[in-house]
């Protein structure tokens, strides 16, 4: 979904100092608005899928089971919804099994808030938002090995590999449309289609195949 006039934004987060500051941070932008914050994965399953609010920020490393887990249970209940993973963890295995659960982003704590902001309204208009850092571990793992998910007999055609090298700039879909001279529904057939090809559930996923292929030796 694009930005809206009111976006709701979920904490799954079990330190109460860094979720009272991700809430004032979020919330001080104008029509952003703290929908739950969630302690654990118990919480999070009963609150959320009743709220179903626009994006979720979670944390990896919950009491009990994980943020990953919260993913994985929660994305087939909320498909809208977009999750980042919002930790302190760059280990590429925790990296590729979030994003196999479904979530569209994955950002260090250390992030700036500005940055954190900027995440959410990368992550509604369709961009699957990383730190620097993150970016540059997901591009070297992937060149070594291959998603689980994603069809290696899969072949796409020039039109839909350029939609993903813009969405792999983080480019909204409405500009991706501007750029090739056509539709945002256009962009969006297109990316049903990719999705379908190589059969993934997310932008994310998809951009990673993208990368596989212009950076194969």
């Amino acid at each position: 979904m694009e930005e809206g006039k009111h976006t709701s934004v979920a904490l799954i987060e079990d330190s109460k100092n860094i979720s009272d500051h991700l809430k004032v941070l979020i919330e001080s932008v104008p029509g952003f608005k703290i929908s739950a914050v969630c302690v654990d994965y118990n919480d999070a399953v009963e609150q959320l899928p009743r709220l179903r609010p626009h994006v979720v920020l979670t944390d990896i490393n919950l009491p009990g089971r994980s943020g990953i887990d919260c993913v994985r249970t929660l994305k087939p209940l909320l498909p809208n919804t977009e999750f980042i993973m919002l930790t302190m963890y760059s280990n590429d295995e925790l990296v590729f099994q979030a994003l196999q659960v479904g979530a569209s982003g994955y950002l260090l704590k250390r992030t700036p808030p500005d940055k954190i902001i900027d995440a959410i309204r990368e992550v509604l208009r369709g961009g699957s938002p990383m730190s620097m850092e993150i970016a540059r571990l997901v591009v070297k793992s992937f060149s070594q090995k291959q998603s689980q998910t994603i069809d290696p007999s899969a072949t796409l055609t020039s039109r839909e590999m350029e939609i993903l090298g813009h969405l792999s700039k983080g480019m909204r879909y409405k500009d991706i449309a501007d750029t090739l001279f056509i539709s945002i529904e256009t962009v969006r057939s297109h990316l049903r289609k990719i999705y379908e090809k190589l059969q993934v559930r997310s932008g994310t996923e998809a951009v990673l195949y993208y990368l596989k292929q212009i950076n194969k030796p």
